[in-house]
């Protein structure tokens, strides 16, 4: 990013994409549009409403780390400090999972099977919060209570939810480990979305992914045994007629599938946009 020229937001968007693309970069034209933005404090879709404006020595002083920054694979989200989710804003940083489609999807399907009021709603290992923050959002009148064994989840959590003025329960609890959370009241909704990620699958993943996201939120080297462990903490805290729902890793969906079929309970694979078996429903029969 040369000082000697006039660098105007039109010029920028073009070069940057350029720039990120030969960085092998994800989306290059739409990190360069997200950083741009954020700098100049307006809407993505208003750069193209200025393309000819030039931009001042401060905001190139500004934009420049920025841009240093996601060409090492930085993540979006952890430059800017924030991403978007059903209709909230959530705060992310280093050592949270950023929130992703799919997981927006599972909030959807949890809405639109559920319009009442009054329900309790447990979300396990709530990371960010977003899951447990987007439903109080929409369903004010339930009361949710959201668990993880992440002290700066837990954290960072909170903190979101003061960001969109809502508020919930938080408890530091282990999934894993029944005596953290077996003392716990009845739910009518659980909903998790836990680590599911192999090994192999784990040194696949994107550099942004892998180099600056937490391991223990993503990697799992048991996956059947992930499960296994939310399967037992529903039968203890799901009410009857109560409804688990769990995001998976679609390549494991036959074998997750049977952890949630027995006991009374009868659990069925719902597929994401993508026609991918992304997630789990379980209700108990009774």
């Amino acid at each position: 990013m040369s000082k000697d020229q006039d660098w105007t937001v039109v010029r920028m968007l073009n070069w940057a994409t350029d720039y990120f693309r030969e960085k092998s970069i994800p989306s290059p034209r739409l990190s360069i549009e997200w950083l741009l933005a954020e700098v100049l404090g307006i809407r993505r879709l208003d750069l193209y409403m200025q393309y000819d404006r030039p931009l001042t020595q401060q905001e190139l002083d500004s934009l420049r780390p920025l841009v240093k920054r996601r060409a090492s694979h930085e993540p979006l989200q952890y430059i800017t400090g924030y991403t978007d989710f059903y209709n909230c804003r959530i705060g992310v940083k280093p050592g949270v999972l950023i929130p992703r489609p799919e997981t927006e999807q599972l909030t959807e399907h949890i809405l639109r099977e559920h319009p009442q009021h009054d329900l309790k709603v447990l979300d396990v290992g709530t990371g960010s919060g977003c899951i447990a923050i987007a439903l109080k959002y929409e369903r004010p009148g339930w009361e949710i209570t959201g668990m993880d064994n992440s002290p700066e989840a837990i954290e960072t959590a909170r903190s979101n939810a003061n960001l969109n003025g809502v508020e919930l329960n938080w408890i530091k609890a282990d999934f894993t480990e029944p005596e953290t959370w077996n003392q716990l009241p009845a739910f009518d909704i659980i909903v998790s979305n836990p680590p599911y990620i192999p090994e192999d699958e784990y040194r696949e993943l994107d550099p942004q992914v892998r180099e600056y996201e937490p391991r223990p939120a993503l990697y799992s080297d048991k996956v059947e045994q992930t499960y296994s462990h939310i399967s037992e903490l529903g039968k203890k805290l799901l009410k009857p007629q109560g409804t688990l729902y769990a995001e998976l890793n679609s390549r494991y969906h036959t074998s997750i599938l049977p952890l949630f079929n027995d006991d009374g309970r009868e659990a069925e694979i719902i597929h994401d946009y993508e026609n991918a078996p992304r997630f789990l429903r379980a209700k108990f029969r009774r």
